[in-house]
């Protein structure tokens, strides 16, 4: 049975000549916003540019996406294609299945987007088809509003497949190479998306705010560390578009699992939680920020000399960030210091220098992970460019990415003394590469210690919670 006829619960009648002459009548105009140019069109059209003359003489296919089936015809939220995002500027206005074809066949560049436009009131799309239908939906911008917002010509989705039969050097992202190059432009950041992101890291400040003055509460009831995640995500969700990826909030031993996202656990006074969360606005630009805070304010005398290891390591790590290095040089310089600690600690059977080699690597017991990511559209951006320009590449002006340097001592280590089991510390934070070295662009979060125990009394004073 092809799926336009299974059946549906969905009433979508009656279709009578009556109804139809009813129901398409008698409607006043809405007036909208002004619209007027977006400030990412002439971004997106430098982009544009730089792939089309990457691959002359193609017709270069991007597809927003469609939905995603969450359960049965209920879909997640959704967001489009990366690529498709950052070559048309557009974020979490893109009307699913769009597709934009850039035209490389002559100098300067010729881009259509095509779409499903609004349904208008004299068919019964306008008030039965879910997907664009204005009861359903809402009012939607006409392809006249978009070209205006975009700077890219519009056309009817369903003059996508004729004007495809035209075209004979079609080049998608399926191909390896299109897939590397759109990937590798995103490494250095326009204006724009400086700004963007500086947007999506203040939200994320704020996010935190509310995860501070939630602990009291989490502390107080079962699965406190959803009291924590849902409190950074109501700021998220208020102030910005989403979350950029799930939140961590994971408090006591749980903090030692990378990766934790169940967030059922209690979160006890005299553990730590550690929280690690960015908020994503409009133009689906996201932060990425860790911190580990002590649930009753203050450290331990273990947690807090795990946490000024860590806080080592990071300073470790920014002090050498400077356009020229290699981007794998910002690891080695956090992972010394880890090394170095751990040694100190009697927890590996070799010296620093000794574990620092390839062929021994003791330290990475206790902190698996790299210390850098790239930033951006995806909260892991630039996944899919090659080692050589990714890990093996050179920092330039206008880079952004992590610092977070870790140290997890799991509950079960028989290597580690038995007061420091179960404690688990990230610090992370968004880094810009400048001229001349870096700037911190989380740096309004606090992040060493005593700031960290001020904050929390500040956060709390007057009992709030």
């Amino acid at each position: 049975m092809s799926k336009k006829s299974q059946p549906t619960n969905r009433s979508r009648t009656p279709h009578s000549d009556k109804f139809m002459k009813f129901i398409s009548s008698q409607w006043a105009e809405i007036e909208g916003p002004t619209v007027s140019r977006w400030e990412v069109a002439d971004f997106a059209a430098k982009r544009r540019q730089a792939i089309a003359e990457a691959f002359p003489g193609k017709q270069i296919i991007l597809d927003a996406g469609a939905p995603k089936v969450r359960s049965n015809d209920t879909d997640y939220r959704y967001r489009p294609d990366t690529a498709f995002t950052h070559m048309t500027g557009w974020g979490s206005a893109t009307v699913p299945g769009a597709v934009l074809v850039i035209d490389s066949t002559s100098a300067k560049a010729e881009s259509t987007l095509y779409l499903l436009p609004t349904a208008g009131k004299n068919t019964d799309e306008f008030f039965a088809n879910p997907a664009i239908g204005e009861f359903w939906v809402g009012p939607r911008p006409t392809l006249e509003d978009i070209e205006k917002q975009l700077g890219i010509k519009t056309k009817d989705i369903k003059d996508f497949k004729a004007d495809k039969k035209k075209w004979n050097a079609i080049l998608d992202i399926k191909d390896e190479e299109l897939s590397v190059a759109l990937s590798s432009l995103r490494f250095v950041k326009d204006e724009f998306e400086i700004k963007e992101l500086k947007k999506a890291i203040d939200i994320t400040a704020k996010g935190f705010s509310e995860v501070v003055k939630s602990l009291p509460k989490a502390s107080r009831q079962q699965r406190g560390e959803r009291v924590v995640e849902t409190a950074f995500y109501s700021t998220a969700r208020q102030l910005g578009y989403e979350l950029g990826y799930e939140t961590i909030a994971a408090s006591g031993a749980h903090a030692c699992i990378l990766h934790w996202t169940k967030n059922d656990g209690d979160v006890k006074t005299g553990d730590v939680i550690l929280v690690d969360a960015g908020a994503e606005v409009d133009s689906l630009y996201t932060a990425d920020i860790t911190r580990t805070i002590p649930v009753n304010g203050t450290y331990s005398k273990e947690q807090l000399w795990m946490y000024n290891v860590v806080l080592e390591a990071a300073d470790a790590a920014f002090k050498v960030v400077k356009p020229g290095i290699k981007f794998r040089d910002i690891h080695n310089a956090a992972i010394s210091v880890i090394a170095e600690k751990v040694a100190e600690l009697g927890l590996i059977p070799v010296s620093a220098e000794e574990a620092l080699e390839s062929d021994n690597q003791h330290h990475r017991r206790y902190m698996v992970h790299g210390t850098s990511h790239h930033l951006g559209l995806d909260v892991h951006d630039c996944a899919q460019a090659r080692r050589e320009m990714y890990q093996d590449g050179t920092l330039a002006e206008g880079m952004v990415f992590t610092i977070e340097p870790g140290l997890y001592f799991h509950q079960n280590d028989l290597t580690v003394p038995e007061n420091y089991r179960g404690i688990g510390i990230r610090i992370e934070d968004n880094v810009l590469v400048t001229k001349t070295g870096s700037e911190n662009l989380s740096a309004m979060i606090p992040r060493g210690p005593k700031e960290i125990e001020a904050w929390y009394e500040e956060e709390l004073l007057g009992g709030a919670g």
